[in-house]
């Protein structure tokens, strides 16, 4: 027997199963003895497909089972819900007394922080009039909303913002040539800002 010719599909089995039980028993003639006598065949194929029935059946059992698990589960949690409502407003949020249902107050909102000091602030390149800086993100404080990027001249304390980012690096074009200037990166959100990062002197 050639296993490229045998079906793999339970229904091609199947159907293959019943035309050679039709055959032998119509063709005794030709095939007088099949090793496996076709009554024994004939009962192989029936417990074969009274299993398959029960597996349907079983499966079809299953699924309703479960529609009716959720449904039931759902009824449930709606319950519980318009209790635990009851209760939270019932005793004020009341963590203590919520407890005793096994339940808590409401989580009081955290206050948005500002950033924390950004770190590594290096210069990877830079050209005449150009400079590239990049950074490391705060690893304290509130989420980073941007960096503002400021300058301020060598001899000069006063600070100047030219540029903002969103991520931790930027490219500044037109710096001034012949100048001397100092870099700082500061990451800001809602909140406020964050300590200035170390900072790195250029000379163009």
């Amino acid at each position: 027997m050639s296993s490229r010719k045998f079906p793999n599909a339970e229904a091609k089995i199947l159907a293959l199963g019943q035309a050679m039980s039709s055959g032998f028993a119509a063709h005794s003639d030709i095939y007088p003895a099949p090793p496996v006598a076709v009554p024994d065949f004939d009962a192989a194929m029936n417990a074969y497909v009274m299993a398959k029935e029960a597996v349907l059946e079983t499966s079809a059992q299953a699924k309703l089972a479960m529609e009716a698990k959720d449904k039931a589960l759902a009824a449930f949690v709606s319950d519980m819900k318009t209790n635990l409502r009851y209760a939270e407003n019932t005793v004020n949020y009341d963590d203590g007394d919520l407890a005793l249902i096994g339940w808590s107050g409401r989580r009081p909102s955290s206050a948005l922080a500002p950033p924390g000091q950004t770190l590594s602030l290096t210069s990877s390149s830079r050209g005449d009039d150009w400079i590239t800086l990049d950074w490391k993100a705060p690893e304290h404080g509130g989420k980073v909303a941007a960096y503002k990027v400021q300058r301020r001249e060598e001899s000069s304390d006063r600070w100047l913002d030219v540029g903002t980012a969103m991520e931790t690096a930027i490219t500044l074009s037109g710096q001034e040539g012949g100048g001397r200037f100092v870099y700082r990166v500061v990451a800001l959100n809602k909140a406020g800002e964050g300590e200035p990062s170390n900072s790195v002197l250029a000379v163009f």
